[in-house]
């Protein structure tokens, strides 16, 4: 191998794909188990959020017992429908490019609440692709061209290469 495709350690040079969470880095080749650890992704997070639905009918079951009143019903059911939809819409397009730090740190409290909207935006998401795949993948992508366009800069035609006295 030469210089330029693997360091002293054996390992290729230029960029690695970023991993991500539950497929590491399959999600480049689509190999390793990449269809099943999407269907276990996408299977997982539905029966995670259908779980969560039943903690919500729970919680909903104890206020009626609480009769606390049916405007205190109906908005803590409103409050959770907009924070599930909210979550569903923040968490879809962090897959699709990168998140702000600060608006991400500021919605934390949003997100907690609607997380069956995170929940099932993550499920759909793994019915096409690993969630975030697109956004690596580009990444990645304009890190290679980036890498190949720098080193065939510097190789050069070494004729045409000055030389120093």
């Amino acid at each position: 191998m030469s210089d330029e495709t693997s360091t002293a350690t054996g390992t290729p040079a230029g960029p690695r794909p970023e991993p991500l969470r539950f497929f590491g880095t399959t999600w480049v080749e689509h190999d390793g188990g990449y269809t099943g650890r999407r269907i276990a992704v996408a299977v997982g997070s539905l029966a995670a959020a259908v779980a969560a639905c039943f903690v919500l009918r729970f919680a909903y079951q104890g206020l009626a017992i609480a009769d606390v009143g049916t405007p205190v019903t109906v908005l803590v059911v409103v409050m959770f429908a907009v924070c599930s939809a909210l979550a569903f819409r923040h968490t879809s397009d962090a897959f699709t490019k990168r998140p702000d730090p600060d608006r991400q740190a500021s919605l934390r409290g949003l997100l907690a609440i609607g997380f069956v909207g995170s929940l099932l935006a993550y499920c759909f998401r793994s019915l096409t692709e690993a969630p975030g795949e697109k956004l690596h993948r580009e990444e990645y992508e304009a890190a290679k061209e980036q890498y190949t366009r720098r080193t065939a800069r510097r190789a050069g035609n070494p004729s045409k290469k000055r030389r120093r006295s």
